[in-house]
């Protein structure tokens, strides 16, 4: 006959089981994913009651909508404490929404909550990206919860960027299941809150290129000038330079005081012109070199896909091109080179990419140590306020170790990860 294992053992075993399952076995990715909506649900309703809120932009918002509300379609006229109205108007008509739902702004419990709720949002749409992403391991999923700063720039300071992400999120989820037409608005509805979204425009582009060729590509890409268009519309009538001048302003010169990533250098080094312009000439040097060394491999190089992109009735394969992971590659690697050019960072654009780190550490050929080692870091940066010499130095020497890991990685999950996702199978 044979004797049972003792009570505690076998409880031990059973919960070990279960923990590896959740932490390697894909088919209870479900389960996981409940743990960690659950889990932040609690934690930022925790956050909202214990944590104080800081007022940083909340009522120069609440200002700048209130004067759309009172009739006002001049955007030169439209302004708060920390100065003129800014962004495009897809966050007039968002902002205004919540200057009703909080009681003219009044109410901040309400706006912390409505914020808890799109923390929430987005981590489900993300959620559901990293789950289309087959090789993805599902224990990397709950690094997209370790965010002390991200928790923050929700919950206590209710900025645009986060909703903008939002929106951006929703717009790669449909990419992913080929809903072109629905992506490239749900696109245009996050540059029109705010224009750092534009750095994920030539990800979108070649991906609609890939996926239809040249020709449709561009009417697609014209949507999203349309929809945006349309949002504008009661502004541009109103005084079209205004508003272009306003919520596009692309020679914006940001301050010194507050920036993240180049307090490394001289004040004076960082206004220069020469060092934007170089700051550009890198991003855009860099975006060929992924495409050219990664980005048309599938294609067997740039020039061929060029010539097949730009035939009338093109043949390219997108269910062979165009897989969720080298969609996610294209979007997260074209915002990603942007932020590491970037002319500043200040704390709230943290959430531009952080969503995106662990897919991008998983897919660089880093070792798994170094991989942890690297998120921690960014995250210690991040968290360092205000922004040193040393905090700022690190964080630039972060994300160039893993932007060039990513650029010399082989095209598949490395190696190491496939051996993994294979023992836990």
């Amino acid at each position: 006959m044979k004797t049972k294992k003792p009570l505690i053992p076998r409880l031990v075993g059973q919960c070990y089981s279960a923990i590896n399952g959740l932490l390697f076995d894909r088919k209870y990715f479900f389960w996981l994913a409940t743990c960690l909506l659950v889990g932040e649900l609690l934690l930022n309703v925790l956050i909202i009651k214990k944590v104080a809120y800081t007022e940083i932009d909340w009522i120069a918002y609440m200002q700048e909508v209130g004067g759309f509300l009172g009739g006002e379609l001049d955007y030169i006229k439209l302004h708060g404490d920390t100065g003129p109205l800014v962004y495009p108007a897809g966050f007039v008509y968002i902002y205004s929404g919540l200057y009703y739902l909080t009681a003219n702004g009044q109410n901040i419990f309400r706006a912390q909550l409505c914020f808890a709720g799109l923390y929430l949002v987005t981590l489900l749409v993300v959620l559901r990206i990293y789950h289309k992403i087959e090789k993805m391991p599902p224990y990397v999923m709950i690094l997209l919860c370790c965010s002390r700063r991200l928790h923050s720039i929700y919950t206590l300071r209710l900025f645009n960027d986060p909703v903008a992400m939002c929106f951006l999120y929703l717009s790669i989820l449909f990419l992913i299941e080929s809903k072109w037409k629905l992506a490239c608005i749900l696109y245009s509805v996050a540059v029109s809150i705010k224009m750092n979204v534009l750095l994920f425009l030539p990800g979108l582009s070649l991906i609609l290129f890939k996926a239809m060729g040249a020709y449709r590509a561009l009417i697609h890409l014209s949507f999203c000038v349309m929809f945006q268009l349309i949002l504008g519309f009661p502004f541009i009538q109103h005084n079209a330079l205004s508003y272009f001048s306003r919520a596009f302003e692309f020679s914006r010169v940001f301050s010194y005081i507050w920036t993240v990533n180049w307090k490394f250098l001289s004040e004076e080094f960082f206004l220069n012109k020469q060092f934007a312009t170089s700051l550009l000439v890198a991003h855009l040097a860099t975006l060929v070199l992924f495409l050219t060394i990664k980005w048309t491999r599938q294609e067997k190089g740039l020039f061929r896909m060029l010539a097949q992109g730009f035939q009338w009735r093109t043949t390219m394969n997108s269910a062979v091109s165009l897989s969720p992971d080298h969609i996610c590659e294209m979007m997260f690697v074209s915002n990603f080179v942007g932020i590491v050019f970037s002319r500043t960072l200040h704390y709230q654009f943290y959430s531009w990419y952080y969503h995106t780190l662990p897919y991008l550490l998983w897919k660089s050929q880093l070792t798994l140590i170094s991989r942890f080692l690297l998120l921690g870091a960014i995250e210690y940066c991040w968290n360092v306020f205000p922004a040193t010499f040393y905090s700022s130095l690190l964080l630039q020497i972060c994300h160039l170790v893993l932007l060039f890991s990513l650029l010399f990685s082989s095209t598949n999950l490395s190696v190491a990860q496939k051996r993994a996702s294979k023992r836990h199978k």
